[in-house]
């Protein structure tokens, strides 16, 4: 689907909603479009449901088969992409193998973001006409600035080779578009989230309606990760230190490492102290495969994507009752080995070759089967939905998209990986699960970082940002100056300006 083919969609598709994390109701839509963007805007509840439909994006991380956690594994050295066999998701297959191309890459990877920055605009340009409140204008409007340079950034970081849009446009200029250097979306986010800081609040105290929004907290830890990946090491610091705080301590915004590190993936411990960008899920939206895909996606997908297929526990057995799945994101003997002995073990991986060979649980190996699964996104049959829809549809895990023990290893990194303050952000990394310090450097945090995030979408990111892809990834047949980024989708390139990354 061309940009072209989401514009109108982009700012037509504007959801009424209680909460920002609940499912949400669908209005009709006059197909001619532009005179309803027109009028919608006209009182603060429609402004309301635009800026719902601005965040339904972030649901790219993990609410859709094209998810950004179980893609970005599957091109990790920690997992294979697994899944029923080696056609089973021809995208996340050919990232997994390093034969990814302008046909093979998921188009909704460029489209999904780029249809939230179209919200984002539309919203943007019509809030300031919109009777309401002007505290809460402008909240939605820092809320605003804030989701584009969050799509932005994502964006940049796997395509590199980007448009710029600030406001909106026509469907007529889509064809004369052309990419900017990525520089000048790294400005642009810089300035998004600068300006936004401000006027966020500095922290959620209503979980129940405003779970999941954006504060200064969490667009202060946006914007040192930005600057991390510019390699503006000093300003990332800074940004890191205010959300921090002393390490093992609670920062300004309340953030604090929680004390068990299993509890950051229980049910029941959503938006803790530890979140600082969460992602909420729902197991009401009663989803079925005929409006799984349509916008409609309020469960975790990953939930179903990483548990194996065909599971069943023997009689007797004091297994755990998983719910099974699709086979995906299985993971690698090198991520055993790293994970092996350490506490956060039992919490990341389920080692069901254990299991099946103990006689307790069988299963059915697919694709690229190592024995070994993501614990931390594999559901148990009590966690599944008891309402309408397809229950693999409509798990409710909620997945970080930035948390606490992230911030702390990115602070020390940024420090240079030396100092008493880099120290102690690791050490306070290890000491949660119980393990005494080892000396802070580069390679300290960086295995730090596998270990504590693993699963949970960045590795990939890591290796590519600090230099390591090529050689860690070799095997995959990764290829450096090529594959560090994705491929352009193919049909983006036809009657448009827009010009193919390099060597693809």
């Amino acid at each position: 689907m061309k940009l072209k083919s989401i514009l109108y969609p982009a700012v037509l598709l504007i959801m009424t909603a209680s909460a920002i994390s609940c499912s949400k109701e669908f209005i009709e839509l006059d197909p001619l479009g532009q005179p309803l963007v027109d009028s919608y805007y006209s009182n603060e509840d429609e402004a309301f449901s635009g800026l719902v439909a601005a965040y339904d994006i972030m649901g790219k991380q993990s609410k859709s088969f094209e998810n950004m956690i179980t893609m970005m594994n599957a091109g990790s050295d920690d997992h294979f992409a697994g899944g029923g066999g080696p056609s089973d998701g021809t995208g996340i297959q050919s990232f997994s193998n390093y034969t990814i191309d302008p046909a093979t890459i998921p188009g909704s990877f460029w489209n999904d973001y780029f249809q939230g920055i179209f919200r984002t605009n539309i919203l943007l340009q019509k809030l300031p006409d919109v009777p309401m409140d002007d505290a809460l204008r402008t909240r939605f409007t820092a809320e605003a600035k804030a989701l584009r340079a969050y799509y932005y950034f994502e964006l940049v970081r796997l395509f590199r080779n980007v448009p710029l849009f600030t406001e909106p446009i026509l469907t007529s200029e889509i064809y004369t578009v052309e990419q900017v250097a990525p520089e000048v979306i790294y400005a642009q986010i810089e300035t998004d989230l600068s300006e936004a800081l401000p006027d966020l609040p500095l922290r959620i105290t209503d979980l129940e309606n405003e779970a999941g929004r954006f504060t200064q907290g969490s667009a202060q830890a946006l914007l040192g990760k930005v600057y991390l990946y510019e390699g503006k090491n000093q300003q990332s610091a800074q940004q890191f230190a205010e959300v921090n705080g002393m390490p093992g301590e609670t920062s300004k915004y309340g953030y604090k490492l929680v004390d068990n590190f299993a509890d950051l993936f229980s049910l029941t411990n959503e938006f803790n102290s530890e979140s600082i960008i969460e992602l909420a899920a729902t197991s009401l939206a009663n989803v079925s495969y005929d409006t799984w895909g349509g916008g409609q996606n309020e469960g975790n997908t990953v939930n179903q994507m990483v548990g194996p297929r065909g599971y069943s526990v023997t009689a007797g057995s004091s297994a755990p009752d998983y719910a099974g799945g699709w086979s995906f994101n299985t993971v690698t003997q090198g991520l055993y080995d790293v994970l092996k002995g350490d506490p956060r073990f039992d919490a990341t991986i389920a080692d069901l070759k254990a299991l099946q060979a103990a006689g307790e649980a069988n299963y059915t190996p697919g694709n690229r089967d190592t024995g070994y699964f993501l614990k931390k996104f594999m559901p148990l049959k009590s966690d599944q939905s008891t309402g309408g829809g397809n229950v693999e549809l409509n798990y409710k895990q909620n997945v970080y998209i930035i948390r606490l023990a992230d911030t702390y290893l990115m602070e020390a990194e940024a420090l240079g990986a030396s100092g008493a303050r880099a120290q102690a952000l690791l050490d306070a990394v290890r000491a949660r699960v119980g393990l005494s310090p080892v000396p802070v450097s580069i390679d300290n945090i960086m295995l730090e970082r596998r270990r504590e995030l693993a699963g949970e979408g960045h590795r990939w990111f890591d290796l590519v940002r600090t230099g390591r892809a090529a050689s860690v990834l070799a095997d995959r047949g990764f290829t450096s100056g090529k594959n560090e980024i994705f491929p352009i989708p193919l049909n983006e390139l036809e009657n448009t300006l827009i010009v193919q990354n390099p060597n693809y």
